[in-house]
């Protein structure tokens, strides 16, 4: 059980961990193939299954804990103490990625002093993003599902995706009085989109848009679902006296019914990753317990373990890999910058991927071997983590 549980589950997130280096660091943002970009609004791509995978996985693994302490005689007051403190260094480690370097960098504010740029840079910190939801996912539903019977559990992620469809379709947004479900395809004039800014502000919201955030306070409240779908998928597989061909019966039988109702939610509410709709929650944990199924039939079903080493360096320092990529990605790209003689400057990032890359092949493919080198170049330092035993733990 020991070696099942650990090895598909380390697999599963490891691949997640690679998918989630691949499409965040692509040579140019300008051509990329199309499965590696996010669907433009309604609809997904295989890059929309990243995020609520972690979230999917983090729920697997919290059920797993929760199972394991209470095995060895852990008090419960322990045990929320160890929710609180994770779901709060979660948030916070994604907080500091955030505002990183804590300092507006140029070109912003040509001429200004250093304290200048300081506080332009706390005036325009994002609060939320991928990492905060993670710990806010993580802490809410961690809470929700650890003193509660299966039927409750079930119960409240009911709760969370209807009652979520019913404000984003039903409740009159505050700045035009009009029906959520009229405006699905406007962001901006969402009710999601008029909370954050009523709680953020524009300054603090997702720069790429300013007017909506995609992981804002309201499209939360279905993530938090995302991760309960993920404790059911815990629950499931860490079942005893089940034998593993039923247990892979079970999340294929289930997963592709999940992904079949998200695909008929998706006619009414449609899949969306950017709001997190009730529909996108039913089948990405559909999709994730098909995958799941599919990496422990393959691994504890079949033996097939070779292949699984990579993934497996991957999947073990997962928060190490979050943020060492996104600080080494801030890095190259934005701060270590020079001047090319012509009064422009070229990032480290863009002089590698000009000469290196965009210098022989084509646009895409340039891009997709930087990509593809970027997840090489992390794999060799997650390996060498690995070998000396050292995991970011939180």
């Amino acid at each position: 059980m020991k070696t099942e549980r650990l090895l598909s589950l380390d697999v599963f997130r490891g691949m997640t961990v690679a998918g989630m280096l691949l499409v965040n660091n692509p040579g140019t943002w300008s051509a990329i193939y199309p499965p590696l970009e996010h669907a433009p609004w309604n609809g997904w791509t295989p890059t929309d299954l990243i995020f609520p995978f972690f979230l999917f996985i983090v729920g697997i693994t919290t059920e797993i804990s929760l199972r394991a302490r209470r095995a060895r005689g852990d008090d419960e007051h322990a045990i929320l103490r160890q929710i609180l403190k994770r779901g709060a260094l979660i948030f916070l480690f994604g907080l500091l990625l955030a505002g990183f370097p804590f300092f507006t960098w140029p070109p912003g504010l040509p001429g200004a002093s250093f304290g200048e740029r300081v506080v332009d840079r706390l005036e325009h910190w994002r609060i939320m993003g991928v990492l905060q939801r993670i710990g806010v996912a993580y802490l809410c539903g961690a809470l929700l599902t650890w003193r509660t019977t299966l039927r409750q559990q079930f119960v409240i992620l009911a709760t969370l995706l209807f009652g979520y469809w019913a404000l984003m379709t039903l409740v009159p947004v505050p700045d035009t009085g009009v029906a959520g479900r009229f405006v699905l395809d406007k962001p901006d004039q969402l009710l999601s989109a008029w909370l954050d800014r009523a709680v953020f502000g524009v300054n603090h919201l997702w720069s790429g848009s300013k007017t909506w955030d995609p992981e804002g306070l309201l499209s939360t409240i279905p993530a938090i679902g995302t991760m309960i779908c993920g404790t059911f998928a815990g629950r499931w597989i860490a079942r005893r006296d089940l034998p593993l061909s039923e247990r892979l019966a079970g999340l294929f039988a289930v997963g592709a019914l999940a992904m079949m109702v998200g695909l008929m939610w998706h006619w009414v509410f449609p899949i969306n990753k950017s709001i997190w709709t009730s529909s996108y929650v039913i089948f990405t944990a559909g999709m994730g317990a098909v995958t799941l199924a599919t990496c422990m039939w393959l691994i504890d079903g079949l033996g097939l373990r070779r292949w699984t080493f990579p993934f497996v360096v991957y999947g073990t320092n997962p928060m190490l890999a979050f943020l060492g990529s996104g600080l080494m990605a801030r890095c190259i790209s934005s701060l270590w910058t020079w001047d090319v003689g012509d009064g422009t400057r070229i990032s480290a990032q863009g002089f590698v991927f000009k000469t290196v890359y965009a210098s022989w092949l084509p646009p895409r493919d340039a891009s997709l071997a930087y990509a593809v080198s970027f997840v090489v170049v992390w794999f060799l330092i997650l390996w060498a983590a690995w070998k000396r035993g050292f995991v970011l733990k939180v």
